[in-house]
């Protein structure tokens, strides 16, 4: 050490002892949004994420989630003219979307995290640390925007049809069941799957937005972040299961032999598809909305799934007495995307299309903070050190 150098002082890092998975632990402020589970509710920004629901349309929330404010008539088409050009692959990722389809074997999911990294490097994005707060919001658009045309272009060549591209002159719902279908949708469609849309913007810190996070402050590109947040999604604990809902109404069959299945399925440990949450322990107020909407569209579907909720409610309250299990998200989520003619392997790719605004949105407050999140763990093996063995 040269003379004019002075050691550097130890610096102390107090650890503390969570609870496993973090459950409960507050980890950082938050202005995009909460969830107050005993009470039922949760909001996007300062509003109520049903009342946006009922109310607004999904562009209107995603100037809230990205910008901050509900926008008038004339901001909201000046976001429109934005945010609709964006919704077109750029060509020379276009063209390897059949080699991704068939790479992934047509899965949407795995064929969008393909593809974010070819269409982060075509547009020459970089770091979220080395770009100012403009340019990390364009790039939130672009991902956002694009997020729906992989997943539907995908799913389609992955079946062997032809992508179909979007239409600037829908409105993002419509134009996603257009892309999904080939077929524009009624009003009615449009505006069911967008009040689904919606609801499912954001959630909390949850895993796949607290993942999304701790890569976004390393300071890496806005695409991995939401690369990393779908690896997140597609883990059976968490990415939820609308399909697998309506796979129980048609084990059911019949609104009658609803109970005497729900007690074969407790006896066997198995878990009840569409019911009970981790964080409400009173009605999931995103069910409660759906229910509504699926009762707008009518139909046999929807009598069955309310008969089927009354038995199976009433068989859970009497098997596990105290568990406060109620119906969530997945239940009437898988009710109003069939009715809106959304295939069941693109259920929980719908709700991604939706989840990427909330997670770009969560990206973007977290490239504000330089603090990278980096927690420590317990080391709980063989006590260190010990001798090497001869070789």
């Amino acid at each position: 050490m040269l003379e004019s150098e002075q050691p550097r002082p130890t610096r102390s890092v107090t650890t503390v002892e969570v609870p496993r998975g973090l459950a409960g632990v507050i980890v950082t402020d938050t202005k995009v949004g909460d969830v107050r589970g005993e009470e039922g509710f949760y909001h996007y920004r300062q509003y109520n994420a049903v009342e946006l629901a009922e109310k607004r349309t999904l562009e209107d929330v995603w100037v809230l989630m990205i910008d901050g404010y509900l926008p008038d008539a004339e901001q909201r088409a000046a976001f429109i003219a934005e945010t609709t050009p964006l919704r077109h692959v750029p060509d020379k990722v276009k063209a390897l979307l059949p080699a991704i389809a068939e790479a992934v074997h047509g899965e949407p999911m795995n064929g969008l995290r393909a593809a974010l990294p070819l269409l982060a490097g075509q547009r020459g994005m970089r770091p979220l640390y080395d770009i100012d707060e403009q340019t990390r919001r364009a790039d939130a658009l672009f991902v956002s925007a694009l997020a729906p045309t992989i997943l539907t272009a995908v799913h389609r060549l992955g079946k062997g049809l032809e992508m179909v591209e979007p239409r600037d002159d829908l409105s993002y719902a419509a134009n996603y069941l257009y892309m999904l279908t080939g077929s524009e949708p009624t009003a009615e469609q449009a505006r069911a799957i967008e009040q689904y849309l919606i609801s499912t913007v954001d959630h909390g810190f949850n895993n796949s937005t607290f993942t999304a996070r701790v890569i976004a402050s390393t300071g890496a590109d806005l695409a991995a972040a939401v690369t990393g947040a779908l690896g997140s999604l597609s883990g059976p604990l968490h990415g939820g299961a609308p399909s697998r809902a309506l796979d129980t109404l048609d084990e059911i069959g019949t609104p009658d032999k609803a109970e005497d299945w729900v007690r074969e399925q407790v006896e066997a440990g198995s878990r009840i598809m569409g019911f009970g949450h981790p964080v409400y322990r009173t009605d999931d107020p995103r069910s409660i909305m759906l229910r509504g909407v699926a009762q707008r569209l009518g139909g046999d579907l929807v009598d069955f799934a309310v008969a089927v909720e009354e038995h199976v409610l009433k068989a859970l309250a009497e098997l596990k007495p105290g568990r406060q299990l109620y119906t969530n998200v997945e239940f009437y989520a898988g009710v109003v995307m069939e009715l809106s003619g959304v295939p069941r392997d693109m259920f929980t790719p719908t709700f991604a299309t939706s989840r990427v605004i909330g997670w770009c949105a969560n990206i973007l407050e977290q490239a504000q903070d330089s603090k990278i999140i980096r927690p420590a763990a317990h080391y709980s093996g063989v006590s260190a050190p010990q001798p090497l063995p001869e070789d």
